[in-house]
């Protein structure tokens, strides 16, 4: 299986932590020149210190003046781009719906779906000018399953679906491929994150709220970042250049949500 990623020009946003790092790590590894941002420092310096040839710069992808401007510096500094990881995400509040603030809503997707648009318009001209290449946006798994207490976030996931599969539509004569990863629960500091607040509002300790949410896969546990790095290394290679348009799900076998 050909995963060799020689020569080729990625951005990943949020690329310094979770699931982005772990991106930016194989993508290297496979001989890819990676540009990242991050909106933590700290963060974008150990990446920077711990992958080899990673280069990268703070932003803020809610801010879209900003964002804009780091893919077209990061577009330059590349030489051309082959490969855009739509990687930024936020959780949103967690709350009732009624009780969702106008602001709480626009900060949500902001950082989940517009940022996708944005990278993937920014993107499209240098992938056309590279004779094609590969868009993955991340969704998650509440862009598949009702995720009660999280509607910000779960329209924007949804959202990054159609948006997916419309772009493929768009854009497969140019021999550019655009599909979606649709994570279950992600070991890490966001979902111990998520699993507080959901534990909060349902009234119950977070190791049950934990067993919760991997009771409901099929494996009885939750995914890896590397899980979803190495789907996404499979569909930007070679051995996934006929796969667009395609929302593909790493869950460990989900038939819902709690």
């Amino acid at each position: 299986m050909n995963l060799d990623l020689t020569g080729k020009r990625a951005i990943i946003s949020a690329g310094a932590s979770g699931i982005g790092r772990k991106t930016a790590e194989m993508f290297a590894a496979a001989g890819a020149r990676v540009h990242v941002c991050d909106i933590d420092q700290d963060s974008l310096e150990e990446a920077r210190a711990g992958v080899p040839g990673l280069t990268g710069s703070i932003c803020d992808v809610s801010d879209a003046e900003a964002f804009g401007a780091f893919l077209d510096e990061g577009i330059a500094k590349l030489g051309g781009l082959d490969i855009m990881v739509n990687n930024a995400g936020s959780a949103g509040p967690t709350l009732p719906v009624e009780e969702v603030t106008l602001a709480d809503w626009e900060s949500c997707l902001s950082v989940n779906l517009t940022s996708a648009f944005i990278g993937t318009q920014k993107a499209v001209p240098a992938l056309r000018a590279s004779g094609g290449g590969s868009i993955v946006n991340l969704s998650s798994a509440a862009g598949k399953f009702a995720f009660a207490l999280r509607s910000p976030y779960s329209a924007a996931k949804f959202a990054i679906v159609g948006f997916t599969r419309t772009c493929a539509l768009e854009l497969g004569k140019d021999k550019i491929r655009v599909n979606c990863i649709q994570p279950g629960a992600v070991e890490g500091a966001r979902i111990d994150r998520v699993i507080k607040a959901k534990a909060e509002a349902q009234s119950i300790s977070e190791n049950e709220m934990r067993d919760k949410l991997a009771s409901i896969a099929h494996m009885r546990e939750f995914v890896t970042a590397a899980d979803i790095s190495s789907q996404i290394l499979f569909i930007c290679s070679e051995a996934g250049r006929h796969i667009t348009g395609q929302a593909l799900s790493v869950d460990a076998g989900l038939e819902g949500l709690a």
